[in-house]
């Protein structure tokens, strides 16, 4: 049977916390607590955001606030949304909501009193879950609690129309489904399916947020193959066409013990193509650092020297290569257990150094340099004095080259 109450929790005993419901009503029921905190304290998992909802209107809980000494910060104020910032963190305040105008990716909204018709706007009933915070006793208008128990993410209402008012809860489906699910709601899956196209009109930073997210939840593998099945993705990242090679990585997350990673994750779900990995990340506006490891977990390379590579690429980057492309599991494992505590050292010889050993700055220092680390790296990154050795063989046998020679000798280059 399903808890009437909400469960004793670290974040209720939270700095400030008591102080804040007083102010702003609660023990007159004009405040609860809503949404991803009650339904993360019910099954029992951390609550990362904390929010409010409140028949207060936003100027009565502004006025409450700064009356109490809370520092309110209006983060948005047309949304009736206020921040309390508190010493233990921040708690979003919403006054309670009814759509006035939906476009499938903005709404308008009135504010109301009732919290039925609060909660009747919200997308699943599982988020559709009010705590009183005195008593904790717990308000479900939509069955939320059975759909809770059950794990089954279903819509608030009709499929639909939900998506019509907000196209990006077609994604949103499918993270919870993938965090929270066992089985997807049949009327809200085919829902989902009908309108995936619909994603098209959303802004590419919504869409990677959700993806990304979506992509670290614990079942997300049999997750996106249901979405590739079903062909959600298609319509917005129609490069994706299997799941496999996330399937493998996430086998081998698990195996060596590594946290899930969405950048990784995504690389796993495109091409082995490093130029069509950086037009998808631009695309989907990861950041600068984010297309840069995106384009190198997609570009070919060798892992049997993980050292090496992370010296060369960064850590991050080697770990990618090595859970997405090492040729075995074995060659996976020694390559994590060479980078497990490891400090990626720094070359102890410098251009200056080579300078002042003769060599005339410019091509030839650089051209050394490119040598002397070679050769260290070779060595399994050689203490301070053997690097020394290795440099002044390579600066006397490049004083010692003919100049024509010197001109045609390669350079090695960097991955």
């Amino acid at each position: 049977m399903a808890p009437l109450t909400l469960p004793e929790t670290d974040w209720r005993t939270r700095p400030g916390l008591d102080a804040l419901t007083d102010v702003l009503g609660g023990q007159q029921g004009l405040s609860r607590f809503v949404g991803g905190a009650v339904r993360d304290a019910l099954l029992g998992i951390p609550v990362a955001d904390l929010d409010l909802a409140t028949a207060l209107s936003p100027d009565d809980v502004l006025a409450r606030l700064r009356a109490a000494g809370i520092r309110a910060v209006p983060t948005g104020l047309q949304h009736g949304t206020i921040t309390a910032v508190l010493e233990s963190g921040p708690v979003e305040v919403t006054t309670l909501r009814r759509d006035v105008t939906t476009d499938g990716r903005h709404a308008t909204v009135a504010f109301t009193d009732d919290w039925r018709e609060d909660a009747a706007r919200r997308d699943f009933t599982i988020n559709a879950l009010y705590a009183d915070p005195n008593t904790g006793a717990l308000f479900d208008y939509f069955g939320g609690l059975e759909d809770l128990a059950t794990r089954r993410v279903r819509f608030i209402g009709d499929p639909l129309r939900r998506i019509a008012e907000d196209h990006l809860r077609i994604l949103r489906f499918f993270r919870f489904l993938a965090r929270f699910g066992d089985t997807p709601d049949a009327e809200g899956l085919d829902a989902c399916t009908v309108r995936a196209r619909d994603l098209m009109a959303l802004s590419r930073e919504r869409i990677r947020d959700e993806l990304l997210k979506l992509l670290v939840a614990r079942d997300a593998v049999r997750v996106v193959t249901l979405m590739l099945a079903r062909g959600i993705l298609e319509p917005v990242v129609p490069e994706i066409v299997t799941a496999d090679r996330l399937d493998a990585l996430a086998a081998r997350e698990a195996q060596l013990g590594a946290m899930p990673d969405p950048v990784r994750r995504l690389a796993a779900l495109l091409p082995r193509d490093a130029a069509l990995g950086d037009g998808i990340g631009a695309r989907l506006k990861l950041s600068n650092a984010q297309r840069k490891r995106l384009v190198l977990a997609l570009t070919d390379g060798g892992t049997d020297n993980a050292r090496a590579l992370a010296y060369r690429i960064g850590r991050e980057a080697a770990e990618d290569r090595l859970l997405l492309a090492a040729a075995s599991d074995g060659e996976a494992m020694h390559g994590w257990q060479q980078l497990a505590g490891w400090e990626i050292p720094r070359l102890p010889v410098t251009g200056g150094g080579l300078v002042e050993r003769g060599l005339a700055k410019g091509p030839d220092v650089a051209r050394a340099l490119r040598a002397i680390e070679d050769q260290w790296i070779a060595e399994g990154f050689a203490d301070a004095p053997r690097a020394e050795a290795i440099a002044d063989a390579v600066v006397a046998q490049a004083l010692n080259a003919p100049i024509s020679a010197k001109a045609a000798s390669p350079g090695t280059g960097r991955e």
